[in-house]
């Protein structure tokens, strides 16, 4: 059986360059951890050192001291003085000898540390771009849609949504109920977006089972988060998603919007809920179905980079 050495060579180095962050902030934990280590022993062995520090300088005191043992102000000369110098010299030298490794080790995973985040802050920036490139394709691809086969066109596609004939019960101008065919706008089952949510009862700890409150709910709710973007001049998505009783995303402590009427190319300066009243199949009886709101977040990507790079929020 032969094998492909380069090939392995070549497979080895990608997997290492695609895990070294993960490997150095190890690296450097375990660096700290045995610096500490180190540097404990080292404290341990300091005792003799500076006992070793005391007698040398007791020495030089008793080497220019006088019968009586007291050090006269003659007695300061330079040789004297050189001599104080050099214990001192090499006493410096054995501490460092003592703490140098554990110091050495403490700079080390410290540096790995922070070439860690180093990369990490590098792919995020990378992964940034590429999102704000996908998402102008995407905008004008649904342009493009839009242009050739009209909005409503473009929604539906959009939205997974498809027209169904249902029959609702209404109330004319005398108060009398009738029942009357409507086409109706019906969601698939799948979620349009990652960022899209069904605000409905069930759904999100903030609805409830009456419809007109919801309604005035998710508004009022809207307008509030205007207002906090307002004053904080950024907001994430999982701040939207706790006011509205929905659980946080991943995706949602990175995306988000920015207040800033100095720039024009990062968003629209505004939280829009995209409130759209939809029909749904229920979960309970697939043949029957209920009305929702769908929610789709106008969220100007991700805001992490600007955010820090303007001291809005800080590490």
């Amino acid at each position: 059986m032969k094998f492909d050495v380069p090939a392995i060579f070549n497979k080895c180095a990608f997997e290492i360059k695609k895990h070294s962050p993960e490997i150095l902030i190890v690296t450097g934990i375990v660096g700290v951890v045995t610096s500490t280590v180190m540097a404990c022993k080292a404290t341990r062995k300091l005792d003799p050192v500076l006992e070793k520090h005391r007698k040398n300088l007791n020495e030089v005191h008793k080497k220019y001291a006088d019968e009586n043992g007291v050090v006269c102000a003659h007695s300061q000369t330079f040789e004297a003085k050189k001599d104080t110098i050099i214990v001192y010299a090499k006493t410096s030298v054995e501490i460092v000898k003592l703490y140098g490794p554990s110091a050495a080790v403490g700079v080390l995973s410290l540096t790995g540390m922070v070439a860690s985040n180093n990369i990490l802050r590098k792919r995020n920036m990378a992964l940034a771009a590429a999102y704000a490139a996908l998402d102008q394709g995407f905008r004008e691809y649904r342009g493009r849609v839009a242009t050739k086969y009209g909005d409503e066109a473009e929604r539906e596609l959009r939205y997974d949504l498809h027209q169904e004939k249902i029959t609702v019960e209404e109330t004319d101008e005398d108060g009398k109920k009738k029942k009357v065919k409507q086409s109706v706008a019906v969601a698939g089952n799948g979620m349009p977006s990652i960022y899209a949510r069904y605000f409905a009862y069930g759904d999100a700890k903030g609805a409830e089972p009456n419809e007109d409150y919801n309604r005035f709910f998710l508004k009022a709710q809207q307008s509030l988060a205007n207002n906090m973007l307002r004053v904080k001049q950024h907001l994430f998505l999982n701040e939207v998603y706790d006011m509205l009783g929905f659980e946080p995303s991943i995706a949602g402590q990175s995306v988000g919007w920015v207040y800033d009427k100095e720039r024009d190319d990062h968003g629209d300066n505004f939280v829009d809920f995209g409130i759209q009243e939809v029909w749904r199949r229920r979960s309970d009886d697939p043949n029957d179905l209920e009305k929702v709101f769908l929610l789709d977040f106008n969220v100007d990507g991700n805001i992490m980079a600007h955010a820090f790079d303007n001291g809005l929020i800080t590490e």
